[in-house]
Parts: C-alpha cells; sequence; structure tokens
C-alpha cells in the first residue's frame, strides 16, 4: 500500500484547521502531519516534518501565504503549496502562483474538491481546472504587465502543436480533454507538457497557464 499524502495545515483560526483536519484523517489516503498558524511556523514545522502539502491560509499575521510559498519554493524542500483564498483576493492568488504555488483553491470548495485537489497537487499536478479558478485568472491576467519582446521570443521555441497543447491546458483542460480535442494518445500530450514545462521554464501547470494568458493565446 502506498505512503499516505503528508500535508500541513496552515491557518491563522484554529477552528479552521481542526474541520480540515477531521476532513483530511477520515481518508485511507492522507494524514495531517502538522500544524501552523502562519507562515514563519510553518517553514519551522517543515524543518522537522516532512510534508507532501502545505495547505496554505493566503492572509495570515507575521508572515503570509505568499511569502511563505516563497520560501518554500526556494528551499531544498519538497513540498507543493495550495493555497486557500476568498475570490475577492485576486492579486495575492496571482502573487501566491508567481512565488512558487502549485495552486489555489476557494475557501468554500466543496470537501470532495479539496481532497481531489490535494491529491493533484501531491501527484504533481496543479489545481487550475475548476471555474472558479477560471474566472480569477480571467480577471487578475488583463492587468498583468508584460513584455512583449520578451513573450514573443519565448513563443518562438514552440512548435504549433506544443502551442496548441498550451492553450488547451490554459482553458483548463485535463490531459483526457486534450487528448480527445487534439487528437492525440493522452502518452502524447503528457510528452508535450514536458517539453513545455523544460522550454518555458515553467515549474508546474500552473506556470503555463499564467504564461499563456500572459501572452494572449487565450
Amino acid at each position: 500500500m502506498p505512503e499516505p499524502i503528508r500535508v500541513l495545515l496552515v491557518d491563522d483560526q484554529s477552528l479552521v484547521r481542526s474541520g480540515f483536519r477531521m476532513l483530511i484523517e477520515a481518508e485511507d489516503d492522507m494524514e495531517v502531519v502538522g500544524e501552523a498558524s502562519n507562515g514563519a511556523e510553518a517553514l519551522d514545522v517543515l524543518r522537522t516534518t516532512p510534508a507532501d502539502v502545505a495547505l496554505m491560509d493566503i492572509r495570515m499575521p507575521v508572515m503570509d501565504g505568499v511569502e511563505a510559498a516563497r520560501r518554500i519554493a526556494a528551499s531544498p524542500l519538497d513540498t507543493k503549496v495550495m493555497i486557500l483564498t476568498t475570490f475577492d483576493l485576486d492579486e495575492y492568488v496571482y502573487a501566491g502562483l508567481k512565488a512558487g504555488a502549485s495552486g489555489f483553491l476557494l475557501k468554500d470548495a466543496r470537501p470532495a474538491e479539496l481532497l481531489s485537489a490535494i491529491r493533484s497537487v501531491a501527484a504533481g499536478e496543479a489545481v487550475v481546472a475548476p471555474s472558479a479558478t477560471r474566472r480569477l485568472l480571467d480577471h487578475v491576467v488583463p492587468r498583468l504587465p508584460s513584455n512583449p519582446k520578451q513573450n514573443e521570443e519565448r513563443l518562438s521555441v514552440l512548435t504549433d502543436r506544443e502551442q496548441e497543447v498550451l492553450v488547451e491546458i490554459a482553458k483548463g483542460a485535463t490531459n483526457a480533454e486534450i487528448a480527445q480535442t487534439l487528437y492525440m494518445a493522452e502518452g502524447t500530450v503528457k510528452t508535450h507538457i514536458g517539453r513545455l514545462l523544460a522550454k518555458l521554464e515553467c515549474r508546474d501547470r500552473v506556470g503555463l497557464v499564467l504564461f499563456a494568458r500572459e501572452v494572449g493565446l487565450i
């Protein structure tokens, strides 16, 4: 039996952490390995307690989720960060994703959606598919600064097929959906995604989504 997904809960409200703990520990394939009330505490915990996923609130005292995500991404820690937010905090969400978070989820997400997101992030994927995520990115990206010349140079290294795959990723499509839309095997889709990550120097699927929207592919 595979090892359970190790989750660190980071939220300044103990009641919220308790609710997440009850939900997560009811699952056979995941466990809570620690809790923290702010980003600084989370970093302290991670120095001694390995975690696969840090479920991170974005607004906390001492150190917020954005700075914590940035420090975790810059460290040797093999911990993915999933940020929790509310719809009106769009500027924080973008900052968190650019800082290295593997995705974000709205705080009013259904329990099943949260658990699925944790599994996806732990597997190295990114939480970009839910409609709420797409709406939020639609709201944020038009206001982002852009470097047209640099974007054109980065796009020029992609093949037409890779650009087609990138567009579908940015729409929030899964690998299976991309395979169906572009008439290719799912394994071929994964190969294209691997090449996109390498060529565009993106950490994960979130980075690809942000890039595609920044350069105006969709």
